[in-house]
């Protein structure tokens, strides 16, 4: 029998709805105190031991017995090997995804990612230096499922960046971690494959707390990175928060998020499955639909009764839309903008006869998909625009993964003597009302009388 999916209907006009609304919103981002000491235990000792704990935590969680850590490297060989060995069909989608999204982040890289710089009247030079960073490290999941829509996603803006080396780390569990044989996990050939088209320069069966601790702290096979990128489960989040400051991070994501802004044009099956997309994640994802049509609302309830049963993985689909889902009727396409802005939402689509009217009154969210016939998913493998985007409603001040995230930016100043005429007296006179002295007194110096 197939499961139930019930998402908590809700209407902005009832007395309950802000209580109703914030119960359904509500998630933790707080992991259990036992991962996050279990975790601890992992980045010390990686930190020790280095290599041989990773071996030793990559036997224990992952069931692959490696005698070195080159029994756990991927040559630059096995990646263009996987490439070669894929269906022609699937080499050329993986092919096209990678360029269009090279596409985006090279416009990107060219709008906002370029060195500058002026002269004052006095002939100072002010202005900014934008430099790569020299290494980093992409975290790709490998447990329950295999993402190279991630690989993509992470390697090529790092790429585009300029970034000298780009490092993966992507578990490959044994199907048998009983078995003291195993030396290899599960690879997925279209994760190498997509390595290979995205141009990664090494890459490591780890995964876990214990890949991240290699990339923030360097072993003798694994090298140190400058900022680590990619989800990963409730371990790798944990050990991303500790290793922040020694090494950067992307962000601490949380589970996936899709709301959809309807005017009740679009087929409702279309709807049902956008919100199937995000459902099944896992079961604390969400999905959640803002409609002023309360028929519609009900033939979007109706088709997901209808397609459920279609759905591979309809016991995760239904938990999620039970648990967290919701469909709930505004006053008004507006009313629906402004609640979507105290969402936040990771994906937002506005599945509207006219989304560019409602465009503009839309102010949070890490991706907005206009018009009935983008769908989330095209986003998520192909569109061009990174796929890594905040969740929890940290898009209120955070944004996608792009190439900025893999560049850092430097001051430029020179000062001529005319100049420091000028701005010499001005640091001195607060550098002295701040009580520090050699301040002042290195600015007077320049000073000509």
């Amino acid at each position: 029998m197939s499961p139930l999916a019930t998402p908590a209907r809700l209407s902005t006009a009832s007395s309950s709805f802000e209580l109703d609304f914030k119960a359904r919103l509500h998630w933790s981002a707080e992991t259990d105190a036992g991962i996050e000491q279990r975790v601890a235990d992992i980045l010390v000792d990686v930190q020790q031991r280095g290599d041989a704990a990773v071996l030793d935590y990559t036997a224990r969680f992952d069931g692959l017995q490696a005698g070195s850590m080159a029994e756990l490297e991927l040559t630059q060989a096995e990646l263009k090997l996987a490439f070669d060995g894929l269906p022609a069909v699937q080499r050329d989608a993986l092919q096209a995804a990678a360029a269009r999204v090279r596409s985006y982040h090279e416009a990107q890289r060219k709008a906002s990612g370029e060195s500058w710089s002026y002269r004052d009247a006095d002939g100072t030079l002010l202005g900014q230096k934008v430099t790569p960073l020299d290494r980093v490290g992409i975290y790709v999941p490998g447990g329950k499922a295999a993402y190279p829509s991630s690989v993509l996603m992470n390697a090529i803006p790092a790429h585009v960046a300029g970034v000298g080396e780009i490092i993966m780390v992507v578990p490959t569990p044994a199907r048998d971690k009983n078995s003291a044989s195993a030396s290899r996990g599960e690879k997925n050939m279209l994760v190498l494959a997509a390595a290979y088209v995205a141009g990664v320069t090494r890459a490591f069966t780890v995964g876990g707390a214990q890949a991240v601790a290699a990339l923030a702290y360097g072993t003798a096979t694994i090298p140190k990175v400058d900022k680590i990128t990619g989800p990963g489960n409730a371990y790798v989040a944990a050990a991303k928060r500790r290793v922040f400051g020694t090494v950067g991070i992307d962000m601490i994501a949380g589970p996936s998020e899709i709301l959809v802004l309807a005017d009740g044009s679009t087929p409702p099956d279309w709807v049902a499955m956008d919100l199937f997309s995000q459902a099944e994640h896992d079961e604390l994802a969400q999905s959640i639909l803002l409609c002023p049509d309360p028929v519609y609302i009900d033939q979007v309830q109706a088709s997901i009764n209808r397609l459920l049963p279609e759905m591979p993985r309809q016991q995760i689909i239904a938990r999620s839309l039970t648990d967290r889902g919701a469909l709930i009727l505004t006053r008004s396409m507006e009313e629906a903008c402004a609640i979507s802005n105290r969402i936040a939402p990771e994906h937002l689509e506005v599945s509207s006869r006219d989304p560019h009217r409602w465009e503009p009154l839309l102010k949070h969210a890490g991706a907005i998909f206009l018009g009935a016939y983008t769908s989330e998913s095209l986003g998520d493998y192909c569109a061009g625009p990174n796929h890594v985007l905040p969740t929890s409603g940290t898009a209120r001040f955070s944004s996608p993964l792009g190439v900025y995230d893999f560049q850092k930016r430097s001051s430029l100043i020179e000062v001529s003597e005319a100049g420091a005429q000028t701005l010499g007296r001005i640091a001195s006179t607060l550098a002295h009302g701040e009580g520090l002295q050699a301040h002042a007194r290195a600015a007077e110096m320049r000073l000509k009388s």
